[in-house]
């Protein structure tokens, strides 16, 4: 039976302007947007790892901020992008939202440079667990609040004291739909980096 022809499945390599790499984490709640954001930035198409919402999550997870929410995180999602004029590969790894999973938080965070925190004014509590996993881990960080259209807006100040935040700790904003306010908030977040961290930490590609 002739199938017709086949070929491998195209690959997309790392560019060879690629001088660094670091590896950064996404964290947050659940349903805050770190799957959205993930794949509104990366150049190559995103891993996502997704269950379906199922019944035996009801009482478990807090759909109230998120109602038509149909799949849920179960592991990671990784993409990559590339910055500085293509000489820096960031590789994106978003962590589930729920407490249940921290073991594969401190897992997936394992090696990380930094990470992105994203949050959202309906409940900022849901960011306690992975800002107290960043702390105790000594992984430094960025928050960025992911403007929801009905979530409330608030002074930086109350949210820096809602989030516990030490003052040196860089709060931003972002639509994680936008690709554009996302790699700023990425930015943000690789400037906070290379002012509080040599250089030399950066991984050069072997």
């Amino acid at each position: 039976m002739d199938c017709g022809p086949w070929s491998d499945p195209p690959v997309t390599y790392v560019p060879a302007t690629v001088t660094r790499s670091a590896k950064i984490v996404v964290a947050g709640g659940f349903g805050v947007g770190k799957t959205t954001l993930i794949g509104s930035v990366s150049e190559v198409k995103p891993l996502r790892m997704e269950e379906p919402i199922t019944q035996a999550s009801a009482g478990v997870d807090d759909l109230r901020g998120t109602p038509h929410k149909t799949t849920t995180t179960v592991a990671m999602d990784f993409g990559r992008i590339h910055m500085a004029g293509g000489s820096l590969a960031l590789y994106l790894f978003g962590l589930p939202g729920q407490a249940r999973f921290q073991p594969l938080w401190e897992d997936l965070a394992e090696g990380a440079l930094g990470c992105l925190v994203l949050a959202d004014t309906r409940d900022l509590d849901a960011s306690h667990d992975a800002l107290g996993l960043l702390d105790s881990g000594g992984i430094p960080y960025a928050v960025a609040i992911n403007t929801f259209p009905d979530a409330p807006g608030y002074p930086e100040a109350e949210l820096r004291e809602a989030l516990a935040l030490d003052p040196h700790t860089p709060l931003t904003t972002c639509d994680a739909r936008d690709r554009t306010s996302s790699l700023h908030a990425l930015i943000t977040l690789t400037e906070y980096l290379t002012e509080h961290r040599s250089a030399a930490v950066l991984e050069s590609p072997r």
